[in-house]
């Protein structure tokens, strides 16, 4: 599945002399001009996080540039749901019920769409993105109607996109492998947190002040986050030569965007009108998703033919746990998203409850949330590997969503409290496992591109997934009401705000409707719960890589590195090149025949002394980066 490229260097005689050995798997495109990348520098996971003289935790430096960039996480994550309670009020005031998916989507679209370009920016450029952010939530909160809010979420959205990854490669940057699963645990309890925090804070706003400053918050917050991070955070970067802005241009994959941009919005779209605003068999809708297809296709052969400025290079995307790792977070993310936006609504419409009340009542999903973050990163730092909480979230996330979508209007606070105890339980559990799988097989060059990708599909899944369920919503209600006095047809459902639904017929009807809804949610809750069980398939494709660190010199990571998978081909036969020169092809064969003596001309090294350039192989390809003591 995956390419492999060696590079054997200095394997000279006794007398200082050095030949050079080179293998390589022809069907690995090599870097060109575009790139100018030196080589990385150390094993998969280890990359600037592998250095133990940056993980500094005593020093007051180290713990402000993690708090806030927790606190940049915290905003763009909380922004992601903070809505979900305030969309009936929006609605509301806006008129524009069928806007719903658009208010999140919008948002998690262009989040998703600027994810890809981030991971190459962040090869080459600063880990610093926070502006445009604010510059999306400033828009949001003075809107005037629907469109112009829509605008604002997307403007937020890209901003979103860089602090994201961003956020993840500076940890990275700071803390080394085998210790960052406690780490990444509470990374993933920030994330998830604000997720699910984000309908109570949404509703408390909302009720008790206005929906506006449910994106206005963003901005003190976030400038007191920024004025630190552009202060106190110095990045680690490379030296790369100077180059003409046309190079800067291709770095960014432009003709990969091209494609890559509008084929996603169509896809959105096509979800967003199907069922709704037209049917399913609309030729507006199959155009849509013709479209999307053959833009897909079109994106696809840019990556494999542009391997160099891909925003998903191959190398990285066909990597097994990378792969796997890619389809879980699609589908985990999905099926969280369906519940965070659909729970609120389950409770102000079946309930009937206040916004501020919704929000109070998500409470269990934010607590069981927190407490499975911070455990699953102890679990996996003290286990080793990140599979088993893989396979757990997904089980304990399919029983809750189960056991949600039994719930009725006369359901006792018990068990609505137990079950979102449960999947939120799970969500926690399994949030951050598959970055940190990204993390472990990948190398420092391949990292920021890895993360990106998990970013990509983990935002591109909540927009998909809440599209799903706003659609499947808007056709229950259609089919449900369409005859009922007061509403006079589907085009008033859909564009009516979901509390003045209720409010709109009178009240020989409302049991209807309340019945409608309840009916619509269960379904949306059955299909987060089917999108959960692919995931927990998917993490059966996952690799068993050791994140513990190596003690001593042996093993794959050598001294003080994490373990990483073996490099594909390891045991084969190597395949020279013809850039081999006859001095390195003799010092191979004298190392073949005796690796125990320094008299071969071998350099012979001490297991605590620091491995020089010359004296290890760089491997690339499965594993794009590691170093093997010769």
């Amino acid at each position: 599945m995956a390419t492999e490229k060696r590079s054997l260097t200095s394997l000279g005689s006794g007398s200082g002399q050095s030949g050079q050995v080179t293998q390589t798997d022809t069907s690995t495109p090599q870097m060109s001009d575009v790139e100018k990348i030196a080589p990385a520098s150390g094993p998969p996971g280890a990359a600037v996080g592998g250095d133990e003289d940056l993980y500094k935790p005593k020093s007051v430096k180290f713990w402000v540039t993690i708090l806030c960039n927790f606190l940049a996480l915290f905003l763009v994550a909380l922004d992601r749901t903070i809505i979900a309670t305030a969309v009936p009020r929006i609605t509301d005031e806006f008129n524009s019920l069928g806007d719903i998916g658009w208010y999140g989507s919008s948002y998690m679209l262009t989040t998703a769409c600027a994810q890809l370009v981030f991971g190459r920016i962040y090869k080459f450029y600063d880990k610093k993105c926070i502006l445009v952010f604010e510059i999306g939530s400033a828009i949001c909160g003075s809107a005037t109607n629907s469109i112009v809010f829509i605008l604002g979420r997307a403007i937020a959205g890209l901003g979103g996109a860089g602090i994201f990854s961003g956020t993840l490669l500076v940890l990275i940057d700071m803390v080394p492998l085998h210790k960052r699963p406690q780490f990444q645990g509470l990374f993933g309890m920030v994330f998830g947190l604000a997720s699910v925090m984000g309908p109570l804070v949404g509703g408390g706003f909302t009720g008790g002040a206005t929906w506006r400053w449910c994106f206005y918050i963003n901005l003190p917050i976030g400038a007191v986050a920024s004025v630190f991070l552009w202060w106190w955070w110095t990045p680690k970067t490379e030296d790369h030569p100077p180059a003409p802005f046309s190079q800067h241009v291709k770095r960014l994959d432009p003709i990969g965007i091209l494609f890559l941009f509008p084929g996603i919005v169509c896809l959105f779209i096509a979800l967003q009108w199907g069922g709704s605003t037209y049917d399913w068999n609309d030729w507006r809708i199959i155009v849509l998703f013709v479209f999307f297809g053959l833009c897909s296709i079109a994106y696809t052969t840019v990556q494999i033919k542009l391997p160099e400025t891909a925003t998903i290079p191959p190398r990285v995307i066909t990597q097994r746990s990378v792969f796997f790792g890619t389809l879980y977070t699609f589908f985990l993310s999905g099926s969280m998203l369906m519940l965070v936006y659909y729970v609120p609504i389950w409770f102000q419409t079946v309930k009937q409850v206040d916004p501020i009340k919704s929000g109070i009542y998500t409470v269990p999903l934010v607590l069981s949330l927190v407490f499975s973050s911070i455990g699953s990163g102890f679990a996996t730092q003290a286990i080793g590997y990140y599979v088993p909480s893989m396979i757990v979230a997904p089980i304990l996330m399919s029983i809750g969503e189960g056991l949600l979508s039994t719930l009725t209007e006369d359901s006792p606070s018990s068990h609505w409290i137990a079950y979102q105890f449960l999947a939120g339980f799970g969500v926690g559990f399994g949030m951050q496992t598959s970055g940190l799988a990204v993390q472990a097989v990948l190398s420092k060059q391949d990292m920021p591109a890895g993360i990106a990708i998990n970013f990509f599909v983990q935002q591109l899944g909540g927009a998909v997934f809440t599209s799903v369920g706003q659609t499947i919503l808007s056709n229950i209600l259609v089919s449900q009401l369409q005859d009922i006095p007061g509403i006079g047809g589907s085009r008033i459902i859909v564009t009516e705000g979901a509390t003045h639904l209720i409010d709109r017929v009178g009240p020989e009807y409302r049991s209807q409707v309340v019945d409608a809804y309840e009916f619509a949610c269960r379904h949306i809750f059955l299909a987060a719960l089917g999108v959960v069980l692919v995931a927990l398939l998917m993490a059966f494709g996952m690799e068993w890589v050791s994140i513990k660190k190596k003690q001593g010199p042996g093993g794959p990571g050598g001294p003080g590195q994490a373990a990483g998978p073996p490099a594909q081909g390891a045991n084969e036969g190597p395949v020279l090149s013809a850039t081999a020169t006859e001095k390195g092809t003799d010092a191979l064969k004298r190392h073949s025949k005796s690796s125990s003596s320094g008299r071969d001309g071998i350099s012979q090294q001490k297991p605590d002394e620091p491995k020089s350039e010359k004296d290890t192989a760089v491997i690339e390809g499965a594993v794009p980066t590691t170093k093997a003591a010769l």
